[in-house]
């Protein structure tokens, strides 16, 4: 079966094909849908990110705390918890059960509950991934910290904490690509992204070859996009020495 690319140029409506790709007269192209789908991928998987970026780095560095247990027990509990609900259960969750105890969920617009679901999944790899980051720094750094008269707190916040996300940007850069990848989650409560665009359109145009293509190429595109931007923040904030021992080790 030879493909046929005009179909993104055909109307969502009639199925006719339209003088231009993005659509006229009000009528709108599977091209203008299939770019809106991956307009809310993008923003399902930027505010998953944050989220998980905000709530790992803060549960990753309660984990590191050693005088108090108790805290670090909870950090333990929520990593345990939402690293081992599967994604789409959590996302079942927060759609389905959270509103029935909390009412005021129900207002609260379904790909934000993903983003919530989705940071939340994340945050529980993140933020191992930020123990494990400030457990591999020398303790002469926190000791060297303390002894200039630097509280705990002040020493996590300008000496342990900045070296130690640097470390780890290599390991943020994959969560970043598979926060992407996992967006295709919110398909499950109908939100308007890429996968739930490839399921609709291939029923209604039974074009599922160049459908799925497309989507399969823009998933791939935007996932190399996170690569290359966060590989230029790596290398500009890149703890001198730590790249050139790690290759002379390699």
């Amino acid at each position: 079966m030879p493909l046929d690319w005009d179909i993104f140029c055909s109307s969502t409506t009639g199925g006719g094909l339209l003088a231009g790709c993005f659509g006229r007269g009000g009528e709108t192209s599977y091209l203008q849908w299939l770019l809106s789908a991956w307009g809310w991928t993008a923003t399902v998987s930027v505010l998953g990110f944050l989220v998980a970026v905000l709530l790992g780095v803060v549960v990753g560095t309660v984990r590191t705390l050693s005088g108090r247990p108790w805290l670090n027990g909870i950090a333990a509990g929520w990593v345990e918890l939402f690293r081992n609900i599967p994604l789409l259960v959590q996302v079942f969750l927060w759609y389905h059960v959270a509103p029935v105890f909390v009412p005021a969920l129900k207002a609260v617009p379904s790909w934000l509950l993903v983003s919530v679901a989705l940071g939340l999944f994340t945050s529980a790899r993140i933020a191992e991934q930020v123990r494990a980051g400030i457990d591999s720094l020398p303790r002469g750094q926190r000791n060297a910290a303390l002894a200039l008269g630097m509280s705990n707190a002040q020493a996590y916040r300008r000496v342990i904490l900045p070296v130690a996300l640097r470390i780890m940007l290599p390991a943020l850069t994959s969560e970043a690509m598979n926060i992407v990848k996992n967006s295709s989650v919110a398909f499950a409560v109908s939100i308007a992204e890429l996968t739930q665009f490839a399921l609709q359109a291939q029923e209604e145009t039974a074009r599922g070859i160049e459908i799925y293509l497309a989507v399969t190429l823009l998933y791939a595109a935007t996932a190399f996009a996170v690569n290359r931007v966060l590989a230029v923040i790596e290398a500009g904030v890149r703890v001198p020495g730590i790249g050139a021992s790690a290759r002379s080790e390699g």
